[in-house]
Formats: C-alpha cells, sequence, structure tokens
C-alpha cells in the first residue's frame, strides 16, 4: 500500500493544478479470488448503473444474533477478508462482505463518489431480506472501509446499533497526507472529497462507537484512530492491540465480541 500511494503523491502537485480526479488512487482491487473456508457462504449481487456489485453473506451455524456490514480495506477483495470473519461466525453473528465496484467479481472502478452510493443502494437493498431487516445491525469498517462505514453509520443511526472502525484513517487526505509529508498542510486542509471520517463522526451521537487500532500499525498511524476517536461522541470505547494492520479480530477478539454483544445488548 505505501507504495501505491507514495506514488499517487508524487503527482499531487499536477493532479491540484489539472483538477484531475484521483480518487482511484486510492484503491487497489484485486480480481483474484480465494477459496472461502466457510460452510454456509451466500452469493449476492446488485445491477447498478452500468456495472455490478458482488459479495457474500456468511452464515453461522446457529441463529444468528446479529448481522454485521463489514466494508473491507483498499486492498484485495472479500475473499481476503473472509478468514478474520471466522471469529466473529463463531460467535453467531452473520456477516456481510461486499466487494464495491472494481474488487472481486465487480465491473466498474471505484470512486469516493460511488461507493458511498452503491453502499446506500445495497444497504436499503439487503435490509428488505427478512433474515436480515429483523436484526440487529452493526457497521464495521477497516482502513479505507472506515471512511464509508463512517459515512453511512452517520444517516442509518436509526436503523443499526452500533459502529466498529478498525484502523481508522481520520480522511482521505490525512492518510495521502502520512506518505507526502511535503504537502502535508494541503492534503490535511485543502485536498477535496465528498465525505471524510472527521466529519460524520462528529454526527453519529445515537449509537455506541468502537475504535481499534494497533500500535504497531505501519499502513495508517495509530495517531490517526486516536484522533478520530477523540472527535468521536460518547457512548465511545478504544481498543489498543499489538499486531499486525486489520489484524485485531486475530488478537483481540475476546474484547472485541465482549464490545459488539454489548452493543446488540446480549
Amino acid at each position: 500500500m505505501k507504495t501505491k500511494v507514495f506514488f499517487l503523491i508524487l503527482v499531487v502537485a499536477n493532479m491540484i493544478f489539472a483538477k484531475a480526479q484521483m480518487d482511484e488512487k486510492f484503491y487497489f482491487p484485486s480480481k483474484v479470488m480465494k477459496p472461502i473456508e466457510w460452510a454456509s457462504v451466500e452469493n449476492i449481487n446488485f445491477a447498478v448503473e452500468n456495472d455490478t456489485i458482488t459479495g457474500v453473506i456468511l452464515k453461522p451455524n446457529q441463529k444468528a444474533k446479529a448481522t454485521i456490514f463489514y466494508f473491507h480495506g483498499a486492498g484485495g477483495n472479500v475473499t481476503n477478508y473472509a478468514p478474520l470473519m471466522n471469529y466473529l461466525l463463531k460467535d453467531n453473528y452473520q456477516i456481510v462482505l461486499i466487494d464495491f465496484r472494481g474488487y472481486g467479481k465487480s465491473t466498474g472502478k471505484p470512486l469516493h463518489t460511488n461507493i458511498a452510493a452503491d453502499g446506500e443502494i445495497i444497504f436499503n437493498e439487503l435490509m428488505k431480506r427478512k433474515d436480515i431487516k429483523n436484526q440487529k445491525i452493526i457497521f464495521y469498517g477497516a482502513s479505507i472501509g472506515t471512511q464509508i462505514a463512517t459515512h453511512l453509520a452517520k444517516d442509518h443511526q436509526s436503523e443499526v446499533s452500533g459502529l466498529v472502525l478498525e484502523g481508522a484513517m481520520v480522511s482521505f487526505g490525512h492518510i495521502a497526507a502520512v506518505y507526502a509529508p511535503q504537502v502535508k498542510d494541503y492534503l490535511e486542509n485543502s485536498f477535496i472529497t465528498p465525505y471524510s471520517a472527521k466529519e460524520d463522526i462528529k454526527q453519529i451521537t445515537k449509537i455506541p462507537k468502537l475504535m481499534i487500532h494497533s500500535k504497531e500499525d505501519k499502513d495508517v498511524p495509530f495517531a490517526q484512530g486516536k484522533t478520530l476517536y477523540e472527535m468521536a461522541a460518547e457512548p465511545k470505547e478504544f481498543i489498543e492491540f499489538s499486531g499486525e494492520h486489520l489484524y485485531a479480530l486475530k488478537y483481540e477478539s475476546a474484547k472485541i465480541l465482549a464490545s459488539l454483544n454489548k452493543m446488540i445488548g446480549k
């Protein structure tokens, strides 16, 4: 991720003056699909404009006590993140994993705006399903997925029971600034994107928030997770762990599950 983002920033000055679209430079989708080692996997797809958005619903072995919408990171596709979902599935959470445009079997190119628009469409469609609409819902964002998770949570506080942000970025500009300190001020203060977690989190006042971040995170600095946590209103919780970027479920599954269960009243 670092190499690709740094390459992006090397051309940022020219992009600024040309006013070119650079959203796609934040996303690194993979089309390589790996086997998902779980017994109950439902493939889902949605026609959006001229593209097809795909994903999977992973069902626990027993009756699901809640559904988690997991918005994955900038790289890979749903099959790269599915193994981590086992910790949640074994505690009887149902998991929705979506590959936005360009990821996995989904067509098109990922941009900030179409990810936000597609996320809204897909959430509304899935909420019509009996196996989802009658359950409590949690949004779980990972890395760049924290941006869309926070954005959707802001507009759906009456429909969801909690928001989880792991390896959270303050904004698209702030993560770009990590790799381009020479234009840090511009990227943090003037880089325009249609939404950012730092603004959306301030408006989320009706649901509990859980922030999770590794002290050793080499992709998104620990300070960004703490900054976003400080911006958030109560109720909120912060889990600090040691380990790789986005592997909190591997190292701190007990703490995370305890927080999730509290969100849904279990």
